[in-house]
């Protein structure tokens, strides 16, 4: 089986991590898999100071998780060192991972794909390409790895709301306005920007690094207790008959397809709430 994600080392502590899962970069357990081994390699090398996550895909940085995908096959991963389900196992070990993790997206980070994006430490956004969104109450999901824990301290409680409840497509340069990114960067210049910091942190001594990361992460990072209850409600939410029924109605109109549906998904789910709700 082909890898989905390609590993490169631009120069010596810094690692690039590049996603490749076509058609539209979805996150499935091979997704989960690879990306716990290489949690493990970043927690054991001693070299590694940081890594620069992004796409190959240019509209789709991590789509969102693959719904058609096979539960047992998720439930095989085994619970991990942290002792939770895999997926939040691998978002909990690289938010602590003693190195700095950046999300360099460009294309869509939507479900899953936002969540990964806000367990790294550092998001930067190209400002016309990329999109971030937590769109599962449109469909009567509850996200399922709780990113309003970790939404409500980057932009607030009030922000937090807006963006779960509303379940809208936003963009790089609004992402940065409420603090959900970094930092949105012209398209054009993004690459070059992110690059020039990793190279700026993997020149500074890794035991600063971790040693100040990790006092950063004793006030702001949430409780891994926070995590599971919001996954268990996950998959209860996704059971039931209406959520079902949104999720069928956009599988069949192009739903984890290249097509205008996961362009334009925001929109797309605001439909199908109002046709559920008309029927």
């Amino acid at each position: 089986m082909a890898s989905q994600i390609e590993i490169t080392k631009p120069a010596p502590g810094y690692w690039r991590a590049t996603f490749s899962n076509p058609p539209i970069n979805l996150i499935d357990p091979d997704t989960i898999a690879e990306l716990s081994q290489l949690v493990t390699s970043l927690e054991a090398d001693p070299d590694v100071k940081v890594i620069v996550f992004d796409s190959r895909d240019p509209d789709f940085f991590l789509a969102h998780y693959d719904i058609l995908a096979d539960k047992a096959r998720t439930a095989a991963l085994g619970r991990g060192p942290t002792g939770m389900p895999p997926w939040l196992d691998v978002l909990a070990r690289l938010t602590r991972a003693p190195v700095l993790s950046i999300a360099s997206i460009r294309g869509r980070a939507r479900g899953a794909g936002s969540e990964f994006a806000l367990a790294c430490d550092i998001r930067f956004a190209s400002a016309e390409k990329a999109i971030l969104a937590q769109f599962e109450v449109g469909v009567g999901a509850v996200p399922g790895a709780n990113p309003m824990a970790r939404l409500a301290g980057l932009i607030g409680r009030g922000r937090a709301l807006e963006v779960v409840l509303g379940a809208d497509d936003f963009s790089g340069a609004l992402a940065e306005r409420y603090g959900y990114v970094n930092r949105a960067v012209p398209d054009a210049e993004l690459d070059a920007f992110v690059d020039r910091f990793a190279r700026r942190i993997a020149g500074f001594e890794k035991e600063a690094l971790v040693e100040t990361k990790g006092f950063v992460d004793q006030v702001s990072l949430p409780d891994d207790a926070l995590f599971p209850p919001a996954l268990d409600t996950f998959w209860r939410s996704v059971a039931r008959p209406g959520t079902r029924a949104r999720l069928t109605r956009l599988l069949e109109a192009g739903l984890q397809q290249r097509s205008d549906v996961e362009i334009d998904l925001g929109h797309h789910v605001a439909s199908a709430a109002q046709e559920n709700v008309a029927g």
